[in-house]
């Protein structure tokens, strides 16, 4: 009986939870230009298969609130942000040195909007985890999100702003310890670069590793200082399946729940992990992908979903819908009912398709070296102390507009308990205490034991230390190691 990524589990875990997504209309219309294999289409492709399967009177649709200049640089840097807001495709040419300075180019172009886009996808995921944080839902969706390998000063990988970074400093201030999940392909860098010397975050990511951006993520990077041992990296080869996947996946997490208890947890849904992704070279089904979202939401902790790579649309499309009918616990149907982009997935027409027949390379022998490695990195690890909890920082006040009140289709839920800011004001007073950064900081990992520091210092946090940071990791260009397998 198959079993792998059943939205309708038997047991506990057979409760609903509630959801709360996260969904801009304009989203489907930037665009990274012509060839280029990031497609912005691929969230409205999802959220149309969400509207007709019905998935979305299940839960409440919010449309985010753009992140606002401060909000984004609570990680990134005031210089880079404040480019960001204001190049454009027109004036790019007389930016050059900043161009190659903060890593914008060919993988990360100019385009229409891109500051906007920053804010949206951004804006979803801070939302996401502010309501997290004031216990209005169980679980929060943003597929916008999840872009990973962006730093504190620099684009990286297709990603401008780190919406993933944003949305854990704010989980920060409600709970003592964050766990970040990644099953993108790709390493999750950026998250893992940022909280490397923290112990209030774990970061464990499954990806390729070897001759594969972003190059980084050895099963021997595994924290420094007071984050050692709280960053773990399973590192794959081609050809992976579900089997495989979570020969790894399971016991690594429950481990990972038992020692660290997180108060809430961030999974990056990255869907170039899926059999036949352009870009990918994994050979996962869309019901293994799901099954670590299942299991995820099996520990009844507060989950944030978000999404991230994925370049073969269609699929991203299916993988995303279904992941989304796991989270609420509704079955969802094989047979794809018709909608306005039905012809880009004939001629089955299904929401599943078929792993292919791609090696393996990953042989048990490799898999438990891996397991083992990671299980005993885990058990030096004390178990979670109790922490006295004081004077915490405020919460960010992000009101999102309920996407119903922008559109009339019947289709979207008209029951949201959402409550609507008429006036839409983007500019909203903030009492967040951030860090003063200097335009010329370049090392992301001091910068975030600040950041973290801050937060912890409002709650009676010691965090005294005389330990002297290492040097970043270098991050190697997108264009020299993606390739397709």
């Amino acid at each position: 009986m198959e079993t792998g990524g059943n939205s309708l589990p038997s047991g506990p875990d057979g409760v609903k939870r509630k959801v709360l997504y996260f969904y801009d209309p304009e989203v489907g219309n930037y665009y990274y230009g012509q060839g280029h294999p990031m497609k912005p289409h691929r969230i409205r492709m999802t959220h149309a298969l969400l509207a007709h399967y019905g998935l979305l009177q299940h839960m409440q649709v919010h449309k985010p609130v753009p992140a606002r200049d401060r909000d984004l640089c609570r990680f990134h840097a005031d210089d880079y942000v404040n480019f960001l807001h204001n190049v454009t495709p027109e004036t790019q040419q007389d930016q050059l040195r900043q161009l190659k300075r903060f890593n914008v180019g060919e993988d990360c172009p100019v385009f229409d909007g891109l500051f906007s886009f920053c804010q949206t996808y951004a804006g979803g995921s801070i939302g996401g985890a502010v309501k997290l944080n004031h216990g209005f839902c169980d679980i929060a969706i943003n597929w916008a999100g999840g872009l990973h390998h962006a730093k504190k000063c620099e684009a990286s990988g297709f990603c401008y702003v780190n919406d993933i970074v944003l949305a854990i400093l704010e989980l920060l201030k409600q709970h003592q310890r964050v766990l970040y999940v990644d099953i993108d392909i790709h390493h999750g860098d950026g998250v893992e670069e940022a909280f490397y010397t923290t112990d209030r975050v774990m970061t464990v990511s499954f990806h390729k590793f070897g001759d594969y951006f972003p190059g980084t993520g050895d099963i021997r990077d595994i924290g420094y200082s007071k984050g050692k041992y709280y960053s773990l990296n399973v590192p794959l080869d081609d050809g992976i399946d579900d089997e495989s996947y979570h020969y790894l996946f399971k016991p690594i997490i429950s481990k990972v729940m038992e020692v660290f208890r997180p108060g809430a947890v961030v999974l990056q849904c990255g869907a170039d992990s899926l059999s036949g992704d352009r870009l990918g070279c994994f050979n996962l089904s869309i019901k293994g992908h799901a099954e670590c979202v299942k299991f995820m939401r099996s520990f009844n902790v507060p989950l944030l979903l978000l999404g991230g790579g994925g370049y073969t649309i269609r699929n991203v499309a299916r993988c995303w819908c279904y992941e989304t009918g796991v989270a609420l616990g509704v079955e969802v149907d094989d047979k794809m009912p018709q909608h306005e982009y039905y012809e880009y997935f004939g001629p089955d027409y299904n929401l599943h398709v078929s792993p292919s027949n791609m090696e393996n390379k990953n042989s048990r022998k490799l898999l438990l070296e891996i397991r083992n490695k990671l299980l005993d990195n885990l058990s030096k690890l004390e178990h979670a102390p109790s922490v006295q909890f004081q004077e915490r920082e405020p919460d960010t006040e992000l009101p999102e507009a309920d996407e119903d009140q922008d559109d009339g289709d019947e289709r979207w839920n008209s029951d949201s308990d959402m409550d609507i800011d008429e006036d839409r004001k983007l500019i909203i007073p903030s009492r967040v205490k951030r860090e003063v950064i200097e335009p010329e900081t370049k090392d992301p990992v001091c910068s975030m034991e600040v950041q973290i520091e801050t937060i912890e210092q409002t709650r009676g946090f010691d965090t005294a230390t005389n330990e002297t940071y290492p040097p970043v990791t270098p991050i190697y260009h997108m264009k020299k190691l993606r390739k397709e397998c």
